[in-house]
């Protein structure tokens, strides 16, 4: 796989951004997007994805601990189709497991000493990278 990917970790409040480098081996973080609302949210990510020649997309799938889907889950495929939907089928989307990433994300900046109103404003790009890292590793990338 060579090309850009970018990747997302959804949240109700926030939309954590992260692509990778030109050859697909290493994520890096973009930004934590303050939701505006689904169409607006849609917009300002087809916008990224054109900008940084993105290849295609990962969304992270919030699963819960039993395996079940709820309303994270919902609201993850419904940004990840409707991303879809506006640059066509020809554009890969794709759900990548994304659980505990949060949580690692917050282990990994409590060990790096970052202060909590930092690691507030950066936690959902740190996931992002998380998921896309994982992405990018996984055997069916490479």
């Amino acid at each position: 796989m060579i090309g850009r990917t970018l990747a997302l970790d959804v949240g109700s409040k926030t939309i954590g951004i992260a692509i990778s480098d030109p050859l697909g081996i290493i994520a890096q973080p973009v930004e934590t997007w303050m939701r505006v609302g689904r169409r607006r949210d849609v917009e300002h990510l087809v916008g990224l994805i054109r900008e940084r020649e993105a290849s295609n997309l990962v969304v992270g799938l919030p699963i819960r601990t039993d395996g079940g889907e709820g309303p994270s889950a919902l609201e993850a495929r419904r940004i990840a189709a409707e991303v879809s939907g506006v640059l066509g089928e020809d554009f890969e989307v794709v759900m990548q497991d994304e659980r505990f990433t949060t949580a690692q994300a917050e282990r990994a900046l409590i060990a790096a000493d970052v202060r909590r109103s930092k690691r507030k404003k950066v936690i959902d790009q740190v996931a992002a990278v998380l998921i896309l890292q994982s992405y990018l590793d996984s055997p069916r990338t490479r």
